[in-house]
């Protein structure tokens, strides 16, 4: 076996440099010289992705396994509670990835470059660092006030003084009483050890460590000033050595034609940020995890014929995008794919296998940079063998010095045969803008748009009734799993119920109209007492819109109230519609909003309209909406506001349009809604003669006397009682997820309702039925018959019945028995 030489062997032979500790510390870690008059060596991460170009799932997956592991020391509530701040500019990138781990954690890191209009949260000073200075600047204000753990994450813990500055400016504007620091390795001498103990005591809260490795550097007497000379005898012929190939690779440009750089467009998400550098929200996460697929498809059309070693190549701060790019990229294509970015950091590179750094390419800083211009480097790029390059920077980084001769651009086309540019647009947070919701269209009300009444609902949407929307089942699921489309962007062929489908409907009615009515009365009883005494109904079209209908007639009914109501659009992964909550702004108090669901499944929208709202409420400067959702049903356990957490048939999910006023789901396409424009639906005028959407209604509102008593003692009781969410649902969705092997959340949908869409609108795979459910199930067994789907009884499940989409088109999957799974 040929043996490996440790990229730290030149440095700790000629400065007599000692790196001790764990086993894994030499594999994590190489050794290089840097230019600094406050520290000689540099400690060259293999697994950061930003000097060694690495392979990009080996760098995302030990982020994620540090997140991982402060989930469990945080638990699930600390989890949820939690925000990740990262530092720039090394740790950018692994911050997100830690994030991801925790689950839920939105997450910020800190930057040097400012930005005009944003205020500072606050900043601190890197002692050691050739770049001290660092910025806060969160879009949201509010991401760093609150009173959950604040989780620090950086490539390396040395001193710990530039943790103990931030967590000491922080603490002094933002008292909290946890903190979590993160690292790749903690490398304190025995000096600093008690340094963190010591200060967590000074400022009355716990402060907790979190390392892959631990181990720490022995340095001799006068290494700094022994490195300074090495770096002063070596420099003077790095300028020629260090940028030629180990390997015969023919310059890019003395090919005859050579075409430069091309252009690849990646079709970012409008409006998503680039990164955490005003704050990356979980319902950030899921619309970059929407579009990733599609993305990387365009980078791999773009690779030239052949490619068998691929470099994504970030920019300084913007780590997280590419590397995510990178590593979906790795999954598409048959070259190796390799992932690094650019850096301020002046190191000294050597062609010796003992050196961390054998290459550096220097060129002009291309983003216009505060400090001015300067020098910028990429590390061990030259030399490698890369087939083509794709630099992937932000749009503040696209400009002529980026394409000039001397630029990163034609410096990399000197030492691979391709180069590629992928731009990502830089984000700025928007300013509050008061013209928008003057120039939104009036809600749309029955019977022109819809079979309700016009004064029971107002739907604020658009009406595509004339454009053709629908694409049969099977093509739709394939685009939304294999990334090509949203599943937003297209309508299933709506469902027409068969004759014995519709006498199952109406005999569900007939025996679930009283309990329905009791879980209205009960939770309009909780919404009249706890939110507001004249409440604005919002449902969420369309499963919210016959619960908010009934809400309202039973406050009529009961109290007297003629309470607004109107639909809204919320999207999973693309959030809420914002022109919605800027009309509801203009015409109402926000404060007096409530959104109305049918039930919750695992919580999934719960999460999406939270992220929504603070995101809004950031980006527009108008606060005051409440993002918790009053639902008829919470078998989930996801929210405090809610009828029954009792998992049982309510009607309406039977059936699409013909029970929500004839209305398709929600359409956001980009094509289809302009930035005035609200979110779109159509109204499906031909389907009237299956309408039952006012039976529905009349057949519930006709049980509210009889109820009448016992719904109110049903809200007491509930007012009573600890309603704070256990998320029990999303806990067993995860489960369920590993244990069948599908592997994402999404395609696991509990509850009766949300089973029942699965067989109505999706590619369903099983059903997998509570052992002994009853009548509540007969609906679903004659779907699930109907379209041949197996339905498989299961003990202890916590939902009555949960559908599993069919994973066939999700890479590489299987069904349960191991087998590939097919239609």
């Amino acid at each position: 076996m040929k043996n490996v030489v440790w990229t730290g062997t030149w440095v700790a032979e000629r400065l007599g440099v000692e790196l001790v500790g764990d086993e894994k510390l030499s594999d994590l870690l190489g050794l290089a010289l840097r230019r600094n008059p406050r520290r000689a060596h540099l400690l060259v991460s293999n697994v950061l992705g930003k000097h060694v170009p690495q392979s990009p799932s080996v760098v995302y997956g030990h982020g994620f396994a540090l997140g991982r592991r402060v989930r469990e020391l945080l638990g699930a509530e600390g989890a949820r509670a939690a925000v990740v701040l990262g530092y720039a500019e090394t740790a950018t990138g692994l911050g997100h990835c830690v994030a991801d781990g925790v689950g839920l954690a939105p997450y910020l890191h800190s930057t040097r470059r400012p930005v005009p209009g944003v205020d500072t949260a606050g900043g601190f000073e890197e002692s050691h660092s050739h770049a001290t200075s660092h910025l806060l600047l969160p879009e949201n204000p509010a991401l760093l006030a609150g009173a959950g753990p604040l989780v620090l994450v950086d490539d390396e813990f040395s001193t710990g003084n530039t943790v103990l500055n931030t967590i000491r400016d922080l603490h002094a504007r933002y008292p909290r009483d946890r903190y979590v620091v993160v690292a790749l390795v903690d490398m304190r001498s025995a000096a600093d050890l008690g340094r963190l103990a010591e200060f967590a005591t000074e400022i009355g809260a716990r402060v907790d460590l979190v390392a892959a490795a631990r181990g720490t550097v022995n340095l001799p007497e006068g290494v700094l000033e022994k490195g300074q000379a090495l770096v002063a005898e070596h420099e003077t012929t790095e300028s020629t050595e260090s940028t030629e190939s180990t390997e015969t690779t023919e310059p890019a440009d003395s090919r005859p034609g050579h075409p430069g750089a091309a252009r690849v467009e990646l079709g970012w998400p409008r409006g998503l940020p680039d990164g955490g550098r005003h704050g990356f929200t979980p319902g950030h996460r899921i619309r970059l995890d929407a579009a990733l697929p599609a993305m990387a498809a365009r980078v791999a059309d773009a690779l030239p014929e052949g490619a068998r070693r691929v470099l994504v190549l970030g920019f300084e701060e913007l780590m997280y995008a590419p590397l995510r790019l990178a590593r979906e990229l790795e999954q598409v294509v048959s070259a190796e794919v390799r992932y690094s970015t650019t850096t301020r950091s002046p190191v000294l590179a050597l062609d010796d296998p003992g050196y961390a750094i054998r290459t550096r390419l220097v060129f002009p800083a291309h983003d216009d940079p505060d400090d001015g211009p300067g020098e910028r480097y990429a590390y061990n790029v030259a030399g490698a063998g890369f087939d083509a390059v794709v630099a992937v920077v932000d749009s503040a980084a696209d400009t002529p010095a980026l394409h000039a001769p001397d630029g990163l651009l034609a410096q990399l086309a000197e030492h691979t045969p391709s180069v590629l540019l992928a731009v990502v647009p830089s984000y700025v947070p928007a300013r509050p803008s008061t013209e928008r919701s003057s120039m939104l269209p009036e809600p749309l009300r029955g019977p022109a748009f819809s079979s309700y009444a016009p004064d029971e609902v107002g739907w604020l949407l658009q009406d595509l009734s004339d454009v053709t929307l629908e694409a049969p089942t099977e093509e739709r699921e394939e685009a939304i799993q294999s990334g090509g489309a949203h599943y937003a962007e297209s309508l299933p062929v709506e469902y027409q119920p068969s004759p014995q489908y519709q006498e199952l409907f109406q005999a569900a009615l007939g025996t679930s109209a009283a309990r329905i009515a009791q879980a209205v009365g009960a939770v309009t009883e909780l919404v009249l007492a706890e939110r507001s005494p004249h409440p604005v109904l919002v449902s969420l079209a369309r499963a919210g819109t016959p619960v908010g209908v009934l809400m309202r007639r039973w406050a009529k009914h009961r109290h007297g109230l003629d309470l607004p109501h109107y639909a809204v659009s919320i999207v999973r992964g693309r959030g809420i519609d914002a022109n919605a909550l800027r009309w509801l702004a203009a015409h109402h108090d926000p404060a007096d909003v409530v959104f109305v669901d049918g039930w919750t499944g695992k919580g999934a929208i719960t999460r999406e309209l939270t992220e929504a709202i603070r995101e809004f409420e950031s980006a527009e400067g108008i606060t005051g909406f409440d993002p918790e959702i009053a639902v008829l049903a919470d078998p989930g356990s996801c929210v405090r506001t809610y009828g029954t957490r009792e998992d049982f048939l309510i009607p309406s999910a039977c059936l699409n349009s013909t029970v929500s006023g004839l209305i398709s789901r929600t359409v956001l396409r980009s094509d289809l809604v302009g930035e005035y424009d609200f979110h779109g639906a159509k109204f499906y005028r031909e389907l009237a003669g299956s309408d039952v959407s006012v039976d529905f209604l009349d057949a519930v509102a006709a049980h509210f006397p009889d109820v009448a008593d016992a719904a109110v003692a049903q809200a007491k009781e509930l007012l009573a009682t600890d309603r704070t969410p256990t998320w029990e649902g999303w806990a067993a969705v995860e489960r369920i997820s590993e244990e069948y092997e599908i592997h994402d959340v999404n395609l696991v949908k509990p509850g009766v309702g949300e089973t029942t869409r699965v067989l109505l609108r999706r590619v369903p795979w099983k059903i997998l039925a509570r052992a002994g459910a009853g009548t509540d199930l007969d609906h679903v067994r004659l779907l699930a018959q109907q379209r041949g789907v197996p339905v498989e009884e299961v003990d202890e499940l916590p939902y009555t019945c949960v559908g599993l989409i069919h994973p066939k088109y999700t890479r590489g999957a299987t069904g349960a028995d191991g087998k590939a799974v097919t239609v």
